[in-house]
């Protein structure tokens, strides 16, 4: 069966489906303004203090660990092009409907802590913003959480506008974002021109920590990872994405590719233009570690002043694609009756699903809440690290989901990944979940996670509940045929 561009595959009953609207390029603004948002400016400094100079490698390493995740993943969105993304993959895989929840609870609640990540750096930039231009305004956290929370309903009522209307400010926060990080690589060179940089540095492991080059280094990813995830959202965009199965390998691959060279550019631009013995101070001026790179390398120019605003735009776009893909995953979920059908109720006029965009910002509020008050640790450390020990978790997952489901065949224009890339992937994965991979004062993030999956496990039991009188299968998830190519 094949369609038009303009028409929808009804996969899920008498309400209405979702709009295709994804074409290739706003496919590949969207992976990249996910992935290039707010992680290089939370753990940029966190991962120089830890391997020094070299802080362009534990970078490489999570791009490396990123891609082979990246291709099971395409290969199962090639095979399976339903909203559900990671939950779905689990259940065909598994069929277990408690394991199957969790994941996809665990997927959500990682987009959640992002975005509350990204809300609480754009407070922090805003009010520094605003300071620096002469504006004196409280810079506590009373006032940060504040700005966080009204940016968070400010994400709701764009997500509820359309997905149209939110990929396409995603296109002009991407552009601004990647002009931003522009900026920092290009004061880093012209350091490095001048010859005030010294280059050495950029090949000297010097660790704040007594571990070695390899645990220091494996620290480092796991700090990092943050900044690699986001590829990964993209999956749960693919009811509407046009022709799935011929963009997204490309389009993802492409993606991952240009998030990279970004980041290695920006780091080797770090080191070279904060001077030796002077990252810790920057570091501890939470969230402001490429505005030190800009103050720094061009004292003599008013940029220092905008930046911090081009970091709250580049920020915002993180937040805005980890709510789409939060709200997007319930939509998918609630129809699968993996969570209560209610979650997936869709605007007739927008075509948004409302349900999911109300439940998953009242959660990121919460959040925000909770983490800023009750938690004695920086909020951008445990809310990041946190958000990386979940995807890490569930990557591992969809890797060996990955090896399960190869016993069912596949679509002949399906993506297929190399043989060995999802048992690697899967292990190293899990290598980066382990202790070895934190220092002792971050462990507060299996103590956030723990938490978060103890609440998944009571709203589990409320949906088995609330389903077990409707639900089509015993287990959740009902039998849907893969979908057709959506043809342009």
């Amino acid at each position: 069966m094949t369609t038009s561009a303009d028409q929808t595959v009804d996969v899920n009953g008498p309400t209405p489906d979702l709009k295709r609207v994804l074409g290739p390029k706003l496919l590949l603004l969207f992976i990249v303004g996910d992935i290039l948002g707010a992680g290089i400016y939370a753990v940029t400094g966190q991962m120089a203090l830890e391997v020094g100079g070299i802080v362009w490698l534990p970078f490489l390493v999570a791009f490396g660990v990123a891609t082979l995740t990246a291709f099971s993943y395409l290969e199962l969105v090639t095979k399976y092009p339903q909203a559900a993304g990671a939950a779905l993959y689990t259940h065909k895989a598994f069929g277990i409907h408690f394991v199957t929840f969790l994941v996809a609870f665990a997927v959500v609640c990682s987009g959640i802590t992002s975005a509350s990540t990204s809300s609480n750096l754009l407070a922090t930039n805003l009010l520094a913003g605003f300071d620096a231009v002469g504006w004196h305004v409280p810079q506590g956290n009373v006032a940060v959480t504040f700005v966080a929370l009204a940016f968070m309903v400010f994400l709701a009522g764009v997500n509820l506008r359309g997905v149209g209307e939110s990929v396409k400010f995603n296109v002009v926060l991407t552009l601004i974002e990647m002009s931003a990080l522009v900026i920092v690589i290009a004061i880093g060179f012209y350091v490095m021109a001048q010859g005030n940089a010294d280059m050495g540095r950029i090949v000297v492991f010097n660790s704040g920590s007594d571990r070695g080059l390899f645990l220091a280094v494996t620290v480092a990813t796991a700090i990092a990872f943050f900044a690699m995830v986001g590829f990964e959202d993209s999956v749960n965009m693919v009811e509407e994405v046009h022709n799935p199965r011929e963009l997204f390998p490309k389009i993802m691959l492409t993606g991952l590719g240009i998030a990279v060279i970004f980041y290695i550019l920006v780091a080797i631009s770090v080191i070279a233009v904060i001077p030796e013995g002077e990252i810790e101070a920057v570091v501890a001026d939470e969230g402001k570690v490429l505005l030190a790179v800009v103050s720094t390398g061009a004292p003599g120019l008013p940029i220092d002043k905008i930046f911090p605003f081009m970091t709250v735009f580049a920020v915002a776009n993180t937040a805005l694609i980890n709510m789409l893909m939060a709200s997007r995953l319930l939509y998918g979920l609630a129809h699968q009756d993996v969570l209560p059908r209610s979650l997936g109720k869709v605007l007739p006029g927008r075509r948004t699903p409302w349900a999911g965009i109300l439940f998953s910002t009242a959660l990121a509020l919460g959040l925000i809440i909770a983490v800023t008050f009750l938690a004695d640790t920086s909020v951008i450390t445990a809310l990041s690290g946190t958000t990386a020990l979940l995807l890490l978790c569930v990557f591992a997952v969809v890797n060996v989901a990955c090896v399960l489901l190869r016993r069912d065949a596949s679509p002949e224009d399906a993506f297929k990944a190399p043989v060995w890339t999802p048992f690697v992937g899967a292990v190293a994965c899990l290598f980066l979940v382990g202790p070895w991979a934190r220092d002792r004062e971050d462990w507060i993030q299996y103590q956030v996670a723990g938490g978060l999956l103890a609440i998944g496990i009571v709203l589990w039991v409320l949906t088995w509940l609330t389903n077990r009188g409707v639900r089509a299968q015993k287990t959740g998830f009902r039998d849907i045929e893969h979908l057709e190519d959506i043809e342009d």
